[in-house]
């Protein structure tokens, strides 16, 4: 028998790629002897810069290798939603991956497969054929308490999140009302809810699952997994806390604009305003957020993705392309020229974050974004969007401490006046001053968990150690 193999299954949206690629160099750099091999399956949706950052990875960290998946043919008729798609392709592509698992199976020994949540279809193939199987779940340990213990509150209630008006006490996390569960969980009935439920009663059932955290960060949810809490009626898995994984800064072109303006900044003094791959606003928000920073006084580097068309406001996706002075307010570009920068669609996100003059980043609360603001030790404005976020944002403010939330309407609209109160407290109130305090107290304990002896680098210690004992 020939190399020993751990094969990594992501969804293919940027988000979850990144993580799963940082898991595969650090499964390298523990045991250099242990191949890494990503399966990449094409996908029907919008997932980010995933080829040209698939291309960067195979450059420079030659001991992971991509494998793409052929594609399977969907019905004709099978669900466009998002969430039907990134459960059923899995689904579709099950006789592939059996096939490919087991012609690797010829020429390796396959150590482990770790399955993405989304990727759960993949279960009964990899445990079928006896390969231990993982799950490594990209965000922190507090969402996976809510997430394993979906299972009991279906299992309690009749009822979707949708049709209560309820607080749910979730072992390890603060309490979560039920209009910030995620809305693909909000219903009961759905095809996406049912399989949220299946994967959480797999990853009960697995080998063991990883968490994109580190054990000083997340304390008590930490120790509710541990102690079995969520999962109360059966085992539960070992848990290993391994995080923070984040993409590094190192490949960012200094003369990037974002970069050479925040040069000119004075050190602590800028706020980052960054949405994620896939956050965009409407046009009526972003003109309020435009208000808003104006009004707070403070220095700020904001990126604004184009705004989905006035008819199709719901979307997600992206809208018409209008220029910046169509979507911000009359004359604001020229009338905070001096203390703003507004660029499109993109910025280079961590290394802006460790930048000297950030001090302070309004986020959506995507766990990628809260462990790179984490690790370099600026305090959140939490602003949810969509998914998991509302839940974040009750960990990240009311457990963890290194966020304020900033006051939003019935439908989500964050005004002006909100904006601005929650900006200048963060950047120079009293509140904010105790937020800013406890980030950097969180930045010294990432970066100990991730250092020899430390905590994360000790329970990756154990799982390799398990994978090479087989």
């Amino acid at each position: 028998m020939g190399s020993d193999m751990v094969v990594l299954y992501p969804s293919p949206g940027i988000g979850h790629l990144v993580s799963m690629v940082e898991l595969g160099k650090l499964i390298h750099t523990h045991h250099t002897s242990l191949s890494v091999v990503i399966f990449i399956s094409p996908a029907p949706f919008e997932t980010g810069s995933t080829d040209k950052y698939i291309k960067t990875v195979s450059a420079t960290n030659p001991s992971i290798t991509f494998h793409q998946l052929a594609t399977a043919d969907l019905p004709p008729d099978f669900s466009s939603d998002f969430i039907d798609l990134a459960f059923g392709i899995p689904e579709f592509n099950n006789p592939i991956v059996h096939d490919t698992l087991v012609k690797f199976s010829e020429k390796s020994t396959i150590k482990a497969v770790v399955l993405d949540f989304f990727s759960n279809a993949a279960f009964q193939i990899s445990t079928s054929l006896n390969i231990p199987t993982y799950y490594f779940y990209t965000s922190g340990a507090s969402g996976l308490c809510a997430f394993l213990y979906l299972s009991t509150i279906h299992k309690t209630t009749s009822k979707s999140f949708k049709d209560v008006n309820e607080i749910f006490d979730i072992p390890g996390v603060p309490p979560i009302h039920s209009s910030h569960m995620p809305i693909v969980w909000s219903d009961r009935e759905t095809n996406s809810y049912k399989k949220f439920i299946d994967t959480a009663d797999n990853m009960a059932k697995s080998s063991g699952i990883m968490a994109n955290t580190f054990v000083g960060l997340e304390g008590r949810a930490v120790g509710a997994l541990r102690d079995g809490k969520c999962v109360p009626d059966g085992p539960t898995p070992p848990v290993y806390f391994i995080g923070p994984l984040i993409a590094g800064s190192n490949h960012v072109d200094p003369e990037n604009e974002c970069l050479k303006w925040l040069n000119s900044q004075p050190s602590k003094s800028v706020v980052f305003l960054c949405f994620g791959s896939q956050g965009v606003l409407k046009t009526e928000q972003l003109k309020e957020m435009a208000i808003g920073l104006e009004r707070s006084e403070q220095r700020f580097l904001w990126v604004v993705r184009d705004p989905p068309p006035e008819d199709e406001n719901e979307s997600i996706s992206g809208g018409k392309k209008l220029g910046l002075d169509a979507i911000l307010p009359d004359g604001f570009l020229a009338r905070t020229a001096d203390k703003g920068l507004v660029v499109r669609n993109w910025a280079p996100q961590p290394a802006i974050l460790n930048h000297e003059s950030v001090g302070g980043f309004v986020s959506h609360c995507g766990w990628n974004s809260v462990l790179e603001a984490v690790v370099a030790g600026v305090p959140l404005v939490a602003w949810p969007l969509y998914a998991e976020q509302k839940m974040n944002r009750a960990y990240l403010v009311e457990e963890i401490k290194v966020a304020l939330a900033v006051n939003m309407s019935t439908d989500d609209l964050v005004t002006a006046e909100s904006l601005e109160k929650t900006v200048r407290e963060l950047m120079q109130g009293e509140e904010g001053g105790a937020v800013r305090e406890r980030i950097l107290e969180m930045k010294e304990r990432a970066k100990a968990a991730a250092e020899d002896g430390g905590s994360s680098k000790v329970e990756f210690s154990k799982l390799i150690q398990s994978w090479t004992d087989l």
